[in-house]
């Protein structure tokens, strides 16, 4: 069974049907879980029952539309947007600290109006700009037999991941900025950092990130609220967290049903956002979650492989950062409702309701996509594929038209 299943793996076009079939089965199933858990919310606020699903429905048809293109992109089409990317999210990011532009959404001033209720959020393009950026620039100096020397490792990549995670403590969001320094580590780590180098910039980061928890009560709230099941009364520090674990509890096997969540009535904060994983588990049970789960695990093992076996430098850091994006969130966010992590306040990513998360993430799994094919194998497989459909067709066709010929002139 071990050798079967090693063989699967092995074949040239395993990455990339199964980043492609986990990215979409994500999405999908994000689609129904953000309409069965945003009823009750758009029911409060005087809305149709629809009405979030109907922006996530629209979000992930242009997120389709990115995620076709960025797969049918090539390579040096992608590294010519790097430097665009960064530099439009930081300049938006800039401006959402700006008075009037800006705009507050739980606290954390992250936020740009688009007009009507179309909001943005810059940060999240900024993840997308930093992978690009920081793949281009590494696979520069690698070409140029640099990165043997800590300080080409180092700089500017740290430099300008710390200008982006600096715009974005300013606006207060802790856990974008989490997410945003495992990228950093993520590009580390691939472009064969030191382990002292490595560890010593997880100090700094560690240090720094004490700092910013011991200073704000908010965040110390939210530590201690780890494995809580008492929500205390209204406005209490661990009531998002209590009656998360209450929705995952009450799930059992196989759930209550789709749309049978009770949590989502009011008690549950932010249910088809940050806690949508507590939905699905209430009303798909264990068996919903631990399938979300194997579709991230697929989905990051999948990167992985791309990562491991391009010789482009630029693909496998570009992979490498995209895959420790899409993961790096996934473990903060289930971590979260599960109780055995902070909340973060960042969403499951292609999963949780939010235009904002959904393009940049999408537009990542069709570079992720766009890799797998530039494979040497799954160029040769797919080479070999098209030419055989194509022969194949024109048989059954010629075949059929015989047949047509043949029968009489009124049976035709």
């Amino acid at each position: 069974l071990y050798t079967r299943a090693q063989r699967a793996w092995d074949r040239p076009l395993t990455a990339y049907y199964v980043i492609i079939g986990a990215g979409l089965l994500i999405t999908t199933l994000g689609l129904v879980m953000v309409y069965s858990a945003s009823m009750i919310t758009a029911l409060r606020y005087e809305l149709v029952p629809s009405y979030f699903f109907r922006k996530q429905f629209f979000a992930a048809l242009l997120g389709t539309g990115l995620l076709l293109v960025a797969s049918r992109m090539p390579v040096k089409l992608h590294r010519a947007l790097a430097y665009p990317i960064l530099v439009g999210a930081i300049f938006l990011m800039v401006l959402v600290q700006i008075p009037g532009i800006g705009h507050s959404v739980g606290g954390n001033q992250n936020w740009i109006s688009l007009g009507g209720p179309f909001m943005l959020q810059p940060s999240e393009f900024g993840k997308l700009g930093l992978i690009l950026w920081g793949a281009d620039l590494l696979a520069r100096k690698q070409d140029m037999k640099l990165l043997t020397q800590w300080k080409h490792i180092l700089v500017p990549l740290v430099p300008g991941a710390f200008v982006l995670l600096g715009l974005i403590m300013l606006g207060g969001d802790m856990g974008t900025a989490i997410i945003l320094t495992a990228i950093l580590f993520g590009l580390l780590w691939t472009a064969g950092a030191p382990t002292r180098l490595f560890v010593g910039v997880l100090v700094v980061a560690g240090a720094l990130g004490a700092l910013l928890i011991k200073t704000s009560p908010h965040r110390m709230d939210r530590f201690q609220c780890i494995g809580a099941t008492d929500p205390g009364g209204e406005g209490a520090p661990c009531l998002q967290a209590a009656h998360g674990i209450y929705a995952l509890a009450s799930g059992g096997w196989f759930g209550s049903g789709l749309g049978a969540s009770v949590e989502k009535w009011g008690q549950l904060p932010e249910a088809h956002t940050d806690f949508i994983f507590a939905v699905t588990g209430e009303e798909l049970g264990l068996a919903g979650t631990l399938s979300v789960v194997a579709l991230f695990a697929a989905l990051g093992y999948a990167g992985i492989r791309v990562a491991g076996r391009t010789e482009d430098p630029f693909v496998r850091f570009a992979a490498g950062g995209v895959t420790t994006w899409i993961t790096a969130q996934a473990v903060v966010n289930i971590g979260a409702v599960l109780g055995l992590l902070p909340i973060a306040g960042v969403p499951l990513p292609l999963f949780s309701y939010g235009g904002s998360a959904l393009l940049p993430t999408m537009f990542a799994v069709g570079l992720l996509i766009a890799f797998a094919r530039q494979e040497p194998a799954a160029k040769a497989a797919l080479a070999m594929r098209r030419p055989g459909w194509g022969k194949r067709a024109g048989v059954r066709w010629k075949s059929m038209r015989r047949r047509v010929k043949k029968r009489p002139s009124g049976e035709r």
